[in-house]
């Protein structure tokens, strides 16, 4: 059953009255083309102008959508030969996280990614998209895996953030995601990383130290989530649009303020529209990157990881 969010209502109004008429044309076998076509140069104009313009909690909302293509979509639509590997060698196997070696275009690569749930049952499983320390840890085990056998490493990231509960603090979430940091800057092998949907907080940034930092168009990448945020700084619900704009987290704003380095652009109307044609440009955008990132040796590719993260958040007062 299709998911509609409220700003896509007159698009879907268009596209259901362009139904109607084609069902009435079959069914009285009267000629309709015409206001059919008519109909259908408005339905792009109107796919067009409503989003091209909007706003960052609209983003958030497609960037959730439950129709959305997740990273485990991504992995079966551009890699071959994927084959995962599982645990962390210490406590668990964390669904909310999965990698292996695979390849991309004939180039073996290891992928790592975040996974979410499309029913309650899958949600379960991978803990709505929330990985605990163990699904960190086994990240980072295939990581220096891939160091090891000098592998190109990709990360394919759409999580709400890390688990916030209890026993995830019981087993060190903080120190989890500190280490991959650290450790993530002293890999060897190219390093690229895109956030398909979701990237929230510190669950996001743990896979996320990257030679080449990428989001898709309706992405979004944030300290915390627009609700997060308003119950904090505004304690109100109807503060949560207001915070999605003072966060500067869509995609847009994230490159001018260079925390990414390229948007990878989707069909209109968002990738759940037209998953193979998001999944096509993702590959193209990775293909590209990793092609970029190829010549260099293992001292430039860490310098650079350094130096790019080195510079975020510098400024200048006038």
């Amino acid at each position: 059953m299709a998911v509609h969010l409220e700003f896509e209502y007159p698009i879907i109004e268009l596209e259901e009255k362009i139904v109607a008429l084609h069902r009435y044309s079959k069914t009285h076998a009267v000629d309709l083309a015409q206001g059919m076509e008519l109909l259908e140069q408005q339905l792009a104009a109107t796919r067009e102008k409503l989003f091209s313009g909007l706003t960052a909690w609209e983003k958030v909302q497609l960037a959730r959508h439950p129709q959305r293509p997740y990273p485990q979509d991504y992995i079966q639509a551009i890699f071959s030969d994927y084959l995962e590997l599982h645990g962390d060698r210490t406590y668990a196997d964390d669904h909310a996280i999965v990698g292996g070696f695979a390849k991309l275009n004939g180039r073996k690569v290891m992928v790592i990614a975040t996974q979410k749930g499309r029913n309650l049952k899958q949600n379960i499983d991978v803990n709505f998209g929330s990985a605990q320390p163990e699904g960190y840890r086994k990240a980072l085990r295939l990581m220096k895996l891939a160091d090891k056998v000098g592998c190109p490493i990709i990360c394919l990231i759409d999580t709400p953030g890390a688990y916030p509960g209890i026993a995830a603090e019981e087993r060190h979430i903080g120190e989890a995601i500190a280490i991959n940091l650290r450790e993530m800057f002293r890999l060897k092998v190219p390093v690229v990383c895109a956030i398909t949907g979701e990237g929230g907080s510190g669950g996001a940034l743990g896979l996320c130290v990257g030679n080449r930092v990428l989001i898709m168009q309706c992405g979004y990448y944030s300290v915390i989530t627009p609700e997060g945020c308003a119950a904090i700084l505004w304690r109100a619900t109807d503060a949560v649009p207001k915070a999605a704009d003072a966060l500067k987290l869509t995609s847009t704003d994230l490159l001018k303020l260079g925390i990414v380095d390229e948007i990878v652009p989707e069909p209109v109307g968002g990738a759940h529209r037209d998953p193979k044609t998001a999944a096509q440009l993702l590959r193209d955008a990775l293909c590209n990157n990793l092609a970029m990132l190829a010549a260099k040796s293992d001292d430039e590719l860490r310098a650079e990881r350094y130096e790019r993260f080195r510079k975020l958040g510098q400024f200048s007062e006038g």
